[in-house]
């Protein structure tokens, strides 16, 4: 009863070692995607949003992308986000996708030098040598230094799970039971051809499933393979890395659920970006399972004569050979799969066109955070809050030249006009608040200073566009009273009016510039033209009183005075949003 009891302890105590490892190598990788994003977010988000014109460009945007924040779930959550919000085409999204693919395979390669040599060796140096960076007075100090801490710990977590997962062959000598029962289980699944293979691939799906972690199921999977979990390697090498590689393939599955759950509730162009993930891996998975054992036989006649420099140092060769084997062959996998099906990209858009229907009442992109609680995207996802920023400009824009439209055309009936306008109104104020829950969304996740200025700005920014199109709006309300009442301008009001608007459209311009290359001399140009309109409404103002004075009509100078002073307050609203821009830009700069 006593050894039963030490016994169940120690299996106990194993389990939370390997666990804890695996612990540490996962919080390395949120570590280190944070801090990759900060020194590197920007050029990341541009290479995304535009260097996706073809599929090459594609394809190598997410290789790049991926590789970068050492995680595909990160990099295929972003893509179904920037579908979702219109920044990406759902033929462009495919492609990112596939490079994403085979960037995720630098992680094996990672993990596959702990068939090597200690790669726990390299973690404390990193840690050190990141450390004075970390606590740097300057930002950027701090986010090279949270790199650099990121890889020292995806280093030693890779060191701690490689010595946690204990060795089959030494537990047959101190806990035979349960060395016996994990040899029966991979016995049971291995020697029945396909089946077997099939079996282990369903193993890697649940696997990459409950750890949400490609990058750590592959670390589990050779890690597990090296001590004999997938096999006895000494008796039969080549039936493990076949074991290890069916692992794989199922990871390759497992690992599009992230996104497929992150598509939940986007709409129809993003659910397709998943599906396109989903489809890709799929068809892959099917013809590599037809010529599994001859491709994995090239793959082990390949790591067979690997340079000795990547060879292990240890009289047995086997374990460095599936390690290395089992990279090759994530590698060699992913790759041949984008050169069989890049050319059929047109094809799987159309498939997953057909699986996934139009929306039923197609609107606008809608700004929407996806990905949380999933994979920590938050310095990444700014660049959709940027577009949805932009495009609120534009409607506000919009709504401004439809409003003088309005006024220009006296003896038309306004109230089509008027509708039209509210919806705008109405889709404006839908905007601040999706912007707004987005950019608090991202801020709960870990960010940069610059960045952290970044929302800050935004969230005053589209709040002011909200406000000039209210200003906006009840302009066209004064105007549709106008209408109502019969009043109509002269000419020397209409001239007044236009010369007034003329300098808020100047002011309007100069606010849409400033959100996509704010130069120096912006902001002071800005406060002039707005000079220019607060002169401008004083003048209207003293002419529509002269003008009451001569017997004018008191009712239609009032309308006209109302009319003035709204397009002022825009214009106070415009040269904030000028303002906004300049501090983030001094900000993160």
């Amino acid at each position: 009863m006593i050894a039963a009891n030490i016994s169940f302890w120690s299996v106990a105590l194993g389990m939370l070692q390997v666990l804890g490892a695996l612990g540490v190598f996962l919080f390395g990788m949120k570590v280190l995607s944070g801090g990759v994003q900060k020194v590197a977010g920007e050029r990341m988000r541009a290479a995304l949003a535009h260097m996706t014109g073809t599929r090459l460009r594609g394809i190598t945007t997410g290789f790049f992308t991926t590789t970068l924040v050492q995680s595909s779930s990160a990099s295929t959550v972003l893509v179904v986000s920037f579908v979702n919000a219109g920044l990406l085409t759902l033929l462009q999204a495919i492609g990112v996708i596939m490079g994403a693919n085979l960037g995720t395979t630098t992680t094996a390669w990672i993990v596959a030098l702990i068939g090597r040599f200690d790669v726990s060796q390299l973690a404390l140096p990193l840690i050190g040598l990141g450390l004075p960076f970390f606590f740097s007075g300057r930002t950027r100090g701090r986010d090279w230094g949270e790199m650099l801490i990121g890889f020292g710990l995806v280093f030693f977590g890779l060191g701690l799970l490689k010595d946690s997962v204990p060795d089959l062959r030494m537990m047959m000598e101190t806990d035979p039971a349960t060395a016996q029962l994990i040899e029966n289980i991979v016995t049971t699944l291995s020697g029945h051809g396909y089946a077997s293979v099939v079996m282990f691939l369903i193993a890697g799906i649940f696997l990459t499933i409950l750890v949400q972690s490609s990058s750590a199921a592959m670390a589990i999977t050779i890690t597990c393979a090296l001590n004999g979990w997938l096999g006895d390697i000494s008796t039969n090498p080549v039936g493990v890395f076949q074991n290890s590689a069916a692992v794989v393939l199922g990871e390759n599955i497992g690992t599009t659920v992230t996104a497929w759950l992150a598509s939940t509730g986007a709409n129809a162009n993003a659910k397709r970006a998943a599906r396109a993930h989903f489809t890709f891996n799929v068809i892959g998975i099917i013809w590599c399972l037809i010529v599994f054992v001859p491709f994995t036989n090239l793959v082990w006649a390949v790591a067979n004569n690997l340079p000795s420099a990547m060879r292990s140092a240890t009289p047995n060769m086997a374990t460095s050979e599936i390690a290395f084997a089992t990279a090759i062959f994530h590698t060699t996998f992913n790759l041949a799969n984008i050169l069989a099906l890049v050319w059929f990209v047109p094809k799987i858009e159309k498939l997953v066109c057909w699986w996934i229907k139009d929306d039923k009442e197609p609107t606008d992109p809608r700004l929407r955070y996806i990905g949380s609680g999933l994979v920590d995207i938050g310095e990444l996802s700014l660049a959709e809050a940027d577009d949805a920023t932009r495009r609120m400009g534009n409607l506000t824009h919009g709504m401004f030249e439809e409003m003088l439209e309005l006024l220009q055309s006296p003896r038309e009936d306004p109230s089509a006009r008027v509708t039209a306008l509210k919806a705008m109104e109405d889709q404006c104020d839908q905007m601040l608040h999706d912007i707004t829950s987005y950019l608090i969304q991202c801020s709960t996740h870990e960010i940069g200073a610059g960045n952290a200025v970044r929302i800050t700005s935004m969230l005053r920014i589209v709040a002011e566009f909200e406000e000039a199109t209210d200003r906006i709006y009840r302009m066209v309300k004064v105007v549709q009273r106008k209408y109502q009442k019969g009043r109509d301008f002269s000419e020397v009001q209409h001239r007044e009016l236009d010369e007034i608007a003329a300098q808020v459209r100047h002011l309007m311009d100069a606010a849409l510039n400033s959100l996509v290359a704010y130069d120096g001399t912006l902001y002071e140009r800005a406060h002039e033209i707005e000079d220019r309109v607060d002169r401008q409404r004083k003048r209207n103002n003293k002419s529509a009183a002269r003008r009451m004075q001569d017997g004018a009509v008191v009712q239609t100078e009032m309308i006209f005075i109302d009319i003035n002073n709204h397009m002022e307050a825009v214009a106070n609203h415009l040269l904030n949003i000028v303002q906004e821009t300049r501090r983030a830009r001094a900000g993160r700069g």
